[in-house]
């Protein structure tokens, strides 16, 4: 979805000032950007007739034609038949497990297959509860605790162990199929009660589980599996959980401190040495594909204002939507399927200016200078480019040129986003005396990836 357009200089409407990146001043690593299909979602995609699906998961996946997602964020089931893996109890904790795999999972497992055929390595792995009879309201729905932890006991025993080896058995039985698991959560907002699977639990039960788990998973001979933790509702409450955990002593078992943003975003970091990822957040406001109407929740560009934020003030390493693709009437998924068309929003395409621009392993590097209303950030990809994303939030078109401090850009391509234009679009940029140069639209982002 490439085309090129020039931008013209629009006299007084354009400010100018220098942004310089300095790639000596380092900051957090980047893991990637992500997405669901759980709960069926899967299905909705490979329903689709074959050219629309193509489609679709070009626009999910490919670097170059879509968002270049590089992380998926699977649901490990925790219901009945049909869901969960270990449908029945073995009776008591000790018992031995009658695990059940269809090898689709809802056509999760097929999803997974097709993101490993765009380059996608990184999957996320997330239970929303325990097996309902690991838990103290015997059930997997509307909260219970996992029987064992701080304060939660069982007249069954203790499951901790058991809800360690269920996991383990879904790490084995994706591996089985090609999909090697680098991330596992065993929880998923359990400050939340729900009338779907659900699992309460502080960062104190939650590290009670760990002490657990993190050991099982290295007899198990996967050591190299991350523990992710803990998926809370809002940032706030991951910040809490967090010292939680940390005071229990296992911070340096978990891999990543994970959080939703639903109560609070990510505006200041947490106060941890692992990582941190923003792992699911959406609106359900009546479906809206635009970029920029009057600043609505749903437009792209105030997704891209949310994952600048995440980044540059909440130090994430790794920013995820809800779900990718789904048929729905409201906005609960970037790609909207309504009969056999498949509808891209612009929160798709913010996706894309970051995750096509921020790669895997991306460090982010300082900025300083910029125009006025226009925000800037930068990063050092592996491949050694450097990539400048800049949102201007001036309503006027405003010149940009950025200088680079320990880098040489012999060459720039420059891509913008805007209400004009929904999708990533090249931009006339230019390159003179080791500065680059462009406009950019009223209400854009623009990305300069620089050789």
């Amino acid at each position: 979805m490439l085309s090129s357009i020039t931008l013209l200089a629009l006299g007084s409407q354009l400010t100018s000032a220098a942004i310089n990146v300095n790639v000596g001043t380092k900051y957090q690593t980047m893991d990637g950007f992500g997405f669901s299909e759980a709960f069926g979602r899967a299905n909705d995609l490979y329903n689709l007739p074959s050219t629309q699906r193509t489609h679709a998961l070009d626009l999910l996946f490919s670097p170059t034609a879509g968002a270049g997602f590089t992380i998926l964020r699977n649901r490990i089931g925790s219901g009945g038949s049909g869901d969960s893996i270990e449908p029945t109890s073995p009776g008591s904790p000790s018992g031995t497990p009658k695990y059940v795999w269809d090898g689709s999972e809802g056509h999760q497992v097929w999803v997974s297959q097709q993101a490993l055929t765009y380059g996608v390595t990184r999957f996320y792995t997330n239970a929303w509860s325990a097996p309902g009879f690991m838990k103290t309201n015997g059930k997997d729905t509307n909260g219970g605790y996992l029987c064992g932890v701080s304060g939660q006991s069982c007249s069954s025993g203790n499951w901790m162990p058991a809800y360690a080896q269920f996991l383990i058995q879904y790490i084995k039985d994706y591996a089985s199929v090609g999909i090697n698991i680098n991330y596992l959560g065993f929880l998923n907002e359990p400050d939340y009660t729900t009338s779907y699977s659900s699992m309460l639990s502080s960062g104190t039960q939650a590290a009670d589980f760990i002490k657990v788990l993190h050991p099982a998973l290295a007899a198990a001979g996967l050591g190299n599996v991350g523990i992710n933790c803990c998926d809370m509702v809002g940032w706030n409450d991951q910040v809490t959980a967090t010292a939680q955990l940390i005071s229990a002593g296992v911070e340096g078992m978990i891999s990543r401190i994970t959080s939703h943003g639903y109560s609070s975003d990510p505006t200041s970091p947490i106060k941890t040495t692992r990582p941190t990822w923003m792992t699911e957040k959406e609106t359900t406001d009546a479906w809206n594909g635009n970029w920029y109407t009057s600043g609505s929740v749903s437009d792209g560009y105030t997704w891209a204002n949310n994952i600048y934020t995440a980044i540059v003030n909440g130090n994430v390493s790794a920013y995820f939507y809800w779900e990718g693709i789904e048929q729905t009437t409201n906005n609960a998924g970037l790609i909207q399927i309504s009969g056999t068309t498949v509808n891209p929003s612009g929160r798709l395409w913010a996706y894309a200016q970051w995750s096509r621009s921020v790669r895997p392993g991306a460090v982010r590097v300082a900025t300083s200078g910029t125009p006025t209303g226009v925000k800037t950030s930068a990063f050092k990809n592996t491949d050694g480019s450097v990539s400048v994303q800049m949102i201007n939030t001036n309503a006027a078109s405003t010149a940009a040129s950025v200088t680079t401090t320990g880098f040489t850009a012999k060459a720039v391509k420059a891509y913008v986003t805007s209400q004009s234009n929904i999708a990533v679009t090249s931009l006339s940029a230019t390159l003179s005396g080791g500065s680059v140069s462009a406009t950019l639209p009223g209400h854009s982002m623009v990305t300069f990836i620089l050789t």
